[in-house]
């Protein structure tokens, strides 16, 4: 162990959460360093959004965030918000566009955002350590810190976590925020992968395996949250954005229902069908709305799930009417999830019982802060974690 440095502020963590924290607190005049476990900074930056990084949401509000106490996050998001984010982002010259409902992506490339973090770092003289994994944390009776990562040593008066979860682990995802949340006292919430795809089981999974690569738009929803948005089907089950977002609602065994109609009235259009079409195959006229393939699966592939194939003359007005009724509420019922392996986030964390919601500060740890993802605040799809990651760095860099 080399000689022991010591420094004001601690940031564990060099991704989004923590940047932006030792940025604004280097701002304010103090001695920061950053102590990032991998050889690079920002890595989930630089892989979000196809390379493009959804930085920011412009609706992003508290009613996009989970967590067991859902008025915590009001306060730091009341403070820092989008419009907050974007301004430091054009003072950098970053050009952008909104792609759909409010998400903000570069023009270029994720690259930029990291870019603009570390500028922002240098700016204000804040010391970045890399490959420095962290070993250990401890607290003395004076209050100060000792920080033990690598093959070095820091004393400070201040540690901010900002390790993130447990997702995509080979980009360096560990536990470690947890476990010094637990060695310092901190309750920790129930942990689980989170805008995540599903796996499906058995036959449904060997039927609907033939449709891989087939997507479209429809309404999801599980335990009374609905998304619209696009389903993707895999060769292990279930993708795409609205998939994704509900996965954050899921537990195990609980059914995700399908809108293949995305919110029209099916009952009704088939009945016109049969009016403007009485002698085609039901897998036909479901061709007019859905992908062909899928259309042919719902009506011949899986077994006693399926629709039938009949002609639409055929079929009675009641048999019309359930087959409209299934289309609108199609139940799957995953076997489990892709796990941390593919999750964009986890879901819980520290509880936020034990955090002020204004500073992010361990209420009674003087000193300890936690920000980002390793909080029990998790936002929808769409940059909303992100917005999380900026407005909880802010609170906790603004006093740290």
């Amino acid at each position: 162990m080399s000689e022991t440095e010591t420094t004001e502020v601690i940031v564990l963590g060099g991704g989004a959460a923590g940047l932006m924290c030792a940025a604004v607190a280097a701002a304010r005049g103090r001695r920061v360093t950053v102590i990032e476990g991998s050889k690079h900074c920002g890595k989930k930056i630089l892989m979000s959004g196809g390379g493009r990084c959804n930085f920011t949401n412009l609706h992003s509000t508290p009613a996009n965030f989970l967590s067991a106490n859902p008025h915590f996050c009001k306060s730091a998001l009341a403070r820092y918000t989008p419009a907050d984010f974007i301004a430091t982002v054009e003072a950098h010259g970053i050009a952008y566009h909104e792609k759909e409902r409010g998400q903000l992506f570069c023009d270029n490339s994720s690259k930029q955002i990291v870019g603009m973090l570390m500028d922002e770092c240098a700016a204000a003289g804040v010391d970045i350590v890399r490959q420095a994994p962290v070993d250990d944390v401890v607290r003395d009776d004076r209050g100060l810190f000792t920080v033990n990562a690598g093959a070095r040593r820091w004393h400070a008066e201040a540690v901010v976590v900002a390790t993130g979860g447990l997702s995509i682990p080979k980009m360096g995802a560990t536990g470690i925020g947890f476990d010094l949340a637990r060695r310092f006292g901190l309750p920790v919430r129930e942990t689980r992968a989170a805008l995540v795809p599903f796996t499906l089981g058995g036959a449904e999974q060997q039927a609907f395996a033939a449709l891989s690569g087939v997507a479209l738009d429809v309404e999801a929803g599980c335990n009374d949250a609905l998304f619209d948005a696009g389903l993707l089907f895999t060769h292990r089950g279930l993708s795409g954005p609205a998939m994704l977002q509900v996965s954050s609602y899921w537990r195990c065994r609980d059914a995700v229902c399908v809108d293949f109609l995305a919110g029209d009235d099916a009952p009704a259009w088939l009945a016109g069908r049969q009016s403007e079409r009485p002698d085609a195959h039901l897998s036909n006229v479901l061709a007019e709305r859905l992908p062909r393939r899928l259309a042919a699966c719902l009506c011949n592939d899986i077994g006693e799930r399926s629709l039938g194939n009949a002609r639409l003359k055929q079929l009675t007005p009641t048999q019309l009417g359930e087959i409209g009724t299934r289309l609108s509420n199609w139940s799957f019922v995953p076997n489990g999830t892709e796990g941390y392996r593919t999750a964009e986030v986890t879901l819980g964390g520290v509880d936020t019982d034990a955090l002020s919601s204004a500073t992010l500060a361990a209420r009674d740890v003087p000193g300890l802060y936690f920000i980002g993802e390793v909080v029990d605040v998790t936002g929808h799809l769409g940059g909303h974690n992100f917005q999380w990651a900026w407005a909880s760095a802010q609170a906790a860099g603004a006093v740290v």
